[in-house]
């Protein structure tokens, strides 16, 4: 007969999909081509934000999922115990910087948009009594208390967990070859290569590896891979504590533009190490080391505080992240292939997003209201359809 639904994909989104599943009790299996959380849930920072969102459909799903991020870390804590390692889930709030007039203005105007949108953006006179060894260039900034963090890597490895606690199963080494359909020509399931697995309903959640995936299930989908890099210090004693970043992150987040660009972010992790960002560049699936843009992200880094000048570089990594032609996830069913569903598309805030992702899926999926409205993020929206090709013949295998 089958399970209720597959989820290809373990990375964070997919584990928090089949974990919400789950316990709604649906019988789920998350398959994934290697192993759990080694794609682009390994290579990033673990961001919770609303700061870098401006008015809009997606700054309302990351609003959903800051509150829903405070109840489950106490979940995770107390369904998993002490012997399972912390997710280290810590609501440290952003502090926001421009350094010009200019910039000054702008992030006036960003952050009055935000407020009006219901978000907690607090304009502050004295930014260095918050950090107190920022650049002296400051100019203005703003305070988002509810900007909080995780470590990506551990928290979707908790919530796989949870998910197994609540019945689900996880299968690694399971690279996805084609679709198994009825003979209605519906999605019945996948296989990889002479094994197969049958379920009323598959989630892509394969991240920025979701188009490739799409076009062996025989449906296309215009997830683009967008590179990101990172330094990490030396431990040293804690003197960042919030998360810092310059006005022209919010931009670079935003923008269209494929090329390469750079903004400054630098935080502090529990273990001592400063994360030092960071960058967007579209350059396919190429993963060799750029050192121009390590450098202009530590330049940025200094820039902002001066003190980084002096503070040695422990390594450096990057990753890919999912990008959409119009910066919105795709969360729901495809109206083009009965049986399969999306949940592709988050960019750098599949950490932030995931929650929410997967209780808008699993609300869908039963047939409840979800908890905000969900037409924004379908696949027959507006700003996606002239984006999706033509559907590939499909053969009944």
């Amino acid at each position: 007969m089958g399970h209720d639904a597959i989820v290809v994909g373990a990375g964070i989104v997919g584990a928090a999909i089949a974990r919400a599943l789950a316990r709604a009790g649906m019988d789920v299996v998350i398959v994934d081509r290697g192993q759990p959380a080694s794609g682009t849930s390994a290579s990033c920072e673990g961001n919770l934000l609303v700061s870098d969102k401006p008015p809009g459909h997606e700054l309302v799903l990351a609003q959903y999922a800051s509150r829903l991020w405070r109840v489950t870390a106490g979940e995770l804590s107390d369904q998993l115990g002490p012997s399972f390692p912390a997710i280290e889930y810590e609501r440290k709030g952003g502090l926001v910087v421009a350094t010009t007039e200019a910039g000054a203005s702008a992030l006036s105007r960003f952050a009055a948009a935000q407020r009006d949108a219901g978000v907690d953006a607090r304009e502050v006179g004295d930014p260095y009594a918050y950090e107190p060894e920022l650049t002296s260039e400051v100019s203005a900034a703003v305070y988002y208390p509810d900007d909080a963090q995780v470590q990506p890597t551990v928290a979707a490895e908790a919530l796989l967990a949870s998910a197994r606690a609540y019945g689900a199963r996880v299968m690694t080494g399971f690279p996805v070859t084609g679709p198994v359909l009825d003979r209605d020509g519906g999605l019945a399931g996948v296989r990889s290569g002479s094994r197969t697995l049958h379920a009323r309903r598959v989630v892509v959640a394969a991240g920025p590896w979701s188009a490739a995936l799409n076009a062996k299930l025989g449906v296309s989908m215009p997830v683009l891979p967008r590179r990101g890099e990172l330094l990490v210090t030396a431990p040293l004693r804690q003197r960042v504590f919030h998360k810092v970043y310059g006005a022209d992150y919010v931009g670079a987040v935003e923008s269209d533009d494929g090329g390469l660009q750079t903004s400054s972010v630098v935080e502090s992790t529990r273990g001592g190490t400063m994360l030092l960002g960071s960058s967007r560049q579209r350059v396919g699936f190429d993963e060799r080391l750029r050192v121009d843009v390590l450098q202009q992200i530590a330049a940025k880094a200094v820039h902002l505080f001066p003190f980084l000048r002096d503070v040695a570089v422990l390594r450096s990594y990057g990753g890919f992240r999912p990008y959409m032609p119009d910066h919105l996830p795709v969360i729901s069913a495809d109206h083009r292939l009965p049986g399969l569903w999306q949940a592709v598309g988050h960019e750098g805030a599949g950490v932030g997003l995931s929650l929410a992702t997967a209780e808008l899926v699993r609300d869908l999926m039963l047939g409840v209201p979800p908890a905000l409205d969900a037409a924004p993020f379908s696949t027959e929206r507006p700003s996606l359809l002239p984006h999706l090709d033509d559907v590939p013949e499909r053969v009944i295998v």
